[in-house]
């Protein structure tokens, strides 16, 4: 049976209320948005928007090393608090994918792990925010086309350059092969697009316990642990400025060298410098060959005539020791046996005694390396180098560049020094010391 009462009908009141919900209100919203404003009460807000949305016509903002202000750390801490961070959005960066060739990942890898590990330490967090400000630097147009040369950039000068483990003599310290690599390991997630969303677009970066001199005009994003991150302030700091794509190869490293594969060639004339040649097969018709099976099982063999101590991380790098008995002239033909078969390989041997056993390499066993084979046949390239300092040769151009010894200069303590071994110190993170052109003027206090 149906009810057929007036109670199961609505009520004309509500049919009011109804009316008001689905008609009034949306009414009553666009009136209120569209109500006139007081003069310059959205200025601030629209000259916001304004900057961050039009290309300015002028080049990117320069970037200079910079001081920070002779504070101390209580002092700076309580500056850095006063800086408000920016409302406007964080967006995380897009993946960056490594387009590069297999050779220059390598040497991207290390370059980006080196930065990681000396930077912030052997601490996953902190080395995942240095990856990300790197790559974003590799994306902007204020900073060189390659992943290496961000890192390194300003390496020649004694002071002023943009990451100071680069030129302060952090690099004479040894890391730990565990240490190094993880940092490998993140840094290879980083070049194969994963994103360390907190920091952002952040180009730069310092611990709350200093004040550059340019931390008043660029924005304060965001904190990650103890160190602060910071961008540009208007166009040059949001998502469209971020689309330069990394150009040309990635440069060698010398200093480096010692701790990874990829780098060493370092110790030798540049690929565009007086060709070596080399007796044999050439580096195509050697890839053609049949190959060597050569792997971690292969440690402590003897292949091609000369003994297998360390495999590289890359599958390409091979450290050997040479045979007790033969001669130098003969070292290029033991290197071609051993790196038949192989589009690109590279060859560093020792004699009987003295090869390494494990990476990273020590300045010592650099300097005492004796022997150096590399081809690569994609691009033609072939050379033997030998150590002249052992082995005199006939023309320079078989001798290996030969190393300047690294100074150890002392490190700054920094307070809380964690007493860290082997690396730079956590507390260490702020050392991108980089300002916009208008910072001329260096007021005596903040």
């Amino acid at each position: 049976m149906t009810d057929a009462s007036p109670k199961s009908r609505p009520h004309a009141f509500m049919w009011l209320v109804w009316a008001l919900l689905f008609v009034g209100l949306p009414v009553a919203v666009a009136g209120w948005e569209s109500r006139p404003r007081p003069p310059g009460a959205s200025a601030r807000f629209d000259a916001m928007a304004a900057a961050r949305l039009r290309r300015p016509k002028t080049p990117p903002p320069a970037v200079d090393p910079v001081e920070n202000y002779a504070l101390p750390p209580d002092q700076a801490r309580s500056f850095n608090e006063s800086i408000p961070f920016s409302r406007d959005p964080n967006p995380a960066a897009r993946p960056y994918v490594f387009a590069g060739s297999e050779t220059d990942l390598a040497r991207a890898t290390d370059c980006l792990a080196a930065a990681e590990l000396y930077e912030a330490g052997d601490d996953s967090v902190g080395e995942k925010a240095v990856a990300q400000v790197v790559l974003n630097r590799v994306r902007h147009p204020a900073f060189p086309k390659s992943v290496c040369g961000v890192v390194f950039q300003g390496q020649e000068r004694t002071t002023g350059c943009q990451f100071t483990f680069t030129c302060d003599g952090a690099l004479a310290r040894t890391p730990g092969q565990a240490a190094w690599e993880r940092a490998r390991d993140i840094a290879r997630g980083a070049l194969a697009g994963k994103v360390y969303k907190p920091v952002g677009h952040a180009t730069h970066y310092h611990t709350d316990w200093v004040v550059p001199y340019w931390s008043g005009s660029l924005d304060k994003i965001t904190a990650v642990g103890t160190h602060l991150f910071f961008r540009w302030r208007g166009w040059w700091g949001t998502p469209p400025a971020f689309r330069k794509r990394a150009e040309g190869g990635e440069p060698l490293i010398p200093k480096i060298a010692r701790l990874s594969t990829a780098h060493l060639e370092g110790n030798a004339p540049s690929a565009e410098g007086e060709p070596v040649l080399v007796a044999g097969l050439g580096a195509v018709a050697l890839a053609a060959q049949p190959q060597q099976a050569i792997d971690a099982a292969s440690l402590g063999k003897t292949i091609g005539g000369v003994r297998l101590t360390v495999l590289g991380p890359d599958g390409k790098s091979f450290m050997v020791e040479l045979p007790p008995t033969g001669t130098p002239d003969n070292w290029p033909a033991m290197a071609q046996t051993f790196c038949s078969g192989r589009t690109e390989c590279r060859i560093m041997a020792w004699r009987a005694g003295s090869a390494p056993t494990k990476l990273p390499l020590g300045d010592g066993e650099i300097e005492t390396m004796s022997f150096a084979y590399i081809h690569n046949a994609a691009s033609g390239l072939q050379r033997a180098l030998w150590n002249c300092a052992q082995t005199p040769r006939a023309t320079t151009s078989q001798c290996m560049r030969q190393r300047v010894p690294t100074v150890a200069l002392p490190t700054p303590v920094a307070p809380g020094d964690s007493g860290l071994a082997g690396i730079r110190r956590k507390e260490r993170f702020e050392t991108v010391k980089i300002g916009p052109p208008d910072m001329a003027a260096k007021p005596a206090s903040p």
